[in-house]
């Protein structure tokens, strides 16, 4: 009987898909600097040539790049992809913002539910102190920031990295378009804490490990949003056309 010989992976190569999967779950972030070689080679428990080794291949990859002045970085440009001016198109258009929504509608009632699902008790610790921040932010531009922050929180709890590069990839179009919502919920004097409340729900509801309660809660929430815009357009539209007709009647 013949047997075949059994050849062990290149420690290097080793070294690479560990990277790579810290990149993947988003433990190391866009820009984000690594350790200096001597502490990444304790940490990791291998010899420095092998590491840099393995840094070599991920920068051909165009995952990891040198600066000048030092130090290693993951690109900042890996989830740009879906961040092109197409996409950046739709902030202005207001068709796409509730195209944008149904879009939301689907991703984060699915991540809510897995956060509840599959999220540690180190991710819930991290989804509080992300709905803290978004409450104590000042103006609507870092409110949008924070919130995205929040979602982005709970991307990470659903531990499926699809989810979370799709959040990535889209953080500056849904951070618009979260700013774009509240100077709407602005204009209702009772809708901004009403959007807090579902924010707070959504996470008793994921802490709680309830995960059709957690799809429930966004979806609610969305669905509030969406019928907030519906109805402040319709009153500027009302607006517009009382308008016209005033100056057409001078």
């Amino acid at each position: 009987m013949a047997y075949s010989k059994i050849n062990q992976p290149k420690l290097s190569d080793v070294i690479m898909q560990q990277l790579e999967r810290m990149i993947l779950e988003g433990s190391l972030q866009p820009g984000q600097k690594l350790l200096p070689e001597r502490e990444l080679a304790i940490q990791f428990e291998v010899s420095r040539p092998s590491l840099r080794e393995a840094i070599q291949k991920l920068e051909a990859k165009g995952l990891l790049t040198r600066r000048q002045g030092g130090g290693t970085y993951v690109k900042e440009q890996l989830w740009q992809s879906l961040a092109d001016p197409v996409v950046e198109l739709m902030h202005n258009d207001s068709e796409s913002q509730y195209d944008l929504l149904e879009f939301r509608h689907a991703t984060e009632g699915m991540m809510a539910y897995f956060a509840a699902l599959r999220g540690t008790d180190a991710d819930m610790q991290n989804i509080k102190r992300m709905i803290l921040e978004v409450e104590a932010a000042k103006g609507i531009e870092e409110q949008a920031a924070a919130i995205v922050r929040f979602y982005r929180a709970i991307a990470e709890a659903s531990h499926n990295v699809a989810m979370l590069h799709l959040v990535l990839s889209l953080s500056t179009v849904l951070e618009k378009n979260i700013a774009q919502n509240l100077e709407l919920l602005s204009r209702r004097q009772e809708a901004s804490t009403i959007a807090n409340e579902h924010r707070r729900g959504l996470l008793a509801a994921i802490v709680r490990r309830d995960p059709h309660a957690a799809r429930e809660a966004s979806n609610e929430h969305l669905s509030y949003i969406e019928e907030v815009m519906l109805t402040v357009r319709e009153e500027d539209s009302r607006l517009q056309r009382s308008l016209r007709r005033m100056k057409g009647g001078v």
